[in-house]
């Protein structure tokens, strides 16, 4: 087996030309037998038939047992099958005989990455690129792992390794997108998202419209976002990143009537989602259904606890005019959260809708003994001082 192929990918095929040189070079029967089983296992693996494979290559270790197509052939059977650990021992014996074996070393760092071994997988694909160092697959590879260990620097600069050697290369693109995204630099990820945008038109991944809309989520241009999410949508009409998306784009725009309608559109195929039922609660609440929001407030309540559901209950009953019974329920949210600054400001607010102005103040003092630099708490109290 070659250790010097540029063509290592996810789906490991080894050339015919291997096969093809064993043949030239030897008239040993047992030779040419083992080269037409390699070649047979690794169609298997290619066709996904992993247990025909396996036992293609036991027989071929049963012929020669250090045979390095069939300890690769076997960690590449277990790995497509999630056999992890199973992988990693015949990748493991194959390099203990075989040290520079690409493929083995290959097929071994894409198993630790399969088990967030982030740094494992970092060395074995280092070593693999003594050998070959402009493998994209491998660089690639390399670069995601360090962005999973939250290496910026490292990833980025082998990402621009990548598109060194190939301009517009997707995965490289793709991860810089992430990277940039991860760090919250939305409009660096923007340039990188819709540089495959423009390279792939309407064939585009449906990921990255949601990660081009969800930039400009974060960077609350809502109304930019809306168009990517919709094209999500045509692509895939129940995604829920889509769904989601659209229905916070709506919501920042401060348009709950129409944020509604995709979060319940979410809870038809998730009708327990705790999360969506509360957002939906909320966008109930503000428009000014108080019966709706209750009923989607009291679902997310009867699934688990929901500090947001219950802080919406709170608010209903002062919507309501029920001051005294949202004081005491927020006032309980208080005694279960006593550093959560929001209540302390919703709080404050029910004694001002009593003209208690002085109750308002001392919640929010008693706030401040807990986090005197709170900025938000502060300029509530000078709004209520003056």
């Amino acid at each position: 087996m070659s250790s010097t192929s540029n063509n290592v990918s996810n789906d490991i095929i080894v050339p015919d030309s291997l096969f093809e040189s064993d043949l030239q070079n030897s008239n040993d029967e047992k030779l040419k037998k083992i080269s037409e089983l390699s070649k047979k296992g690794y169609l298997l693996i290619k066709e996904g038939s992993y247990k025909e494979a396996v036992a293609v290559f036991e027989e071929i270790l049963s012929m020669d047992e250090n045979n390095n197509y069939a300890l690769v052939g076997l960690g590449d059977s277990e790995r497509k099958q999630n056999h992890f650990d199973d992988a990693i021992m015949y990748y493991t014996k194959c390099l203990t005989i075989f040290p520079n074996n690409n493929y083995a070393l290959f097929g071994l760092a894409d198993c630790y990455k399969s088990q967030n071994q982030f740094s494992k997988a970092i060395t074995i694909w280092q070593k693999y690129l003594e050998h070959d160092d402009k493998n994209i697959t491998v660089i690639t590879r390399v670069a995601d792992a360090y962005r999973k260990i939250h290496d910026f620097k490292r990833s980025k600069e082998l990402y621009n390794k990548v598109l060194d050697i190939e301009a517009d290369n997707a995965y490289a693109l793709i991860g810089l997108g992430h990277l940039s995204y991860d760090f919250k630099e939305y409009k660096d990820a923007l340039y990188y998202w819709n540089r495959i945008y423009e390279i792939n038109g309407d064939a585009v991944d449906i990921r990255v419209l949601t990660s081009i809309g969800n930039c400009y989520r974060k960077l609350k241009s809502f109304e930019s976002g809306t168009s990517y999410f919709e094209k999500a949508l045509e692509k895939e009409p129940k995604n829920f990143y889509a769904l989601f998306g659209l229905a916070d784009c709506y919501r920042g725009m401060n348009q709950q009537y129409k944020s509604v309608t995709y979060w319940n559109r979410i809870l038809e195929f998730d009708p327990k989602n705790k999360v969506i039922l509360t957002r939906a609660g909320d966008a109930y609440r503000t428009t000014g259904n108080f019966e709706m929001a209750k009923e989607y407030y009291k679902k997310a309540l009867d699934i688990d606890f929901d500090i947001y559901a219950a802080i919406g209950m709170a608010l209903i009953c002062k919507g309501e005019g029920k001051i005294d019974e949202a004081i005491e329920r927020f006032q309980k949210l208080i005694n279960d959260d006593p550093r959560n600054s929001r209540l302390y400001n919703d709080l404050a607010d029910c004694y001002l809708a009593k003209k208690d102005k002085a109750s308002a103040i001392k919640v929010l003092e008693n706030y401040l003994h807990l986090d005197g630099k709170n900025l938000v708490i502060k300029n509530t109290l000078d709004k209520i001082n003056k």
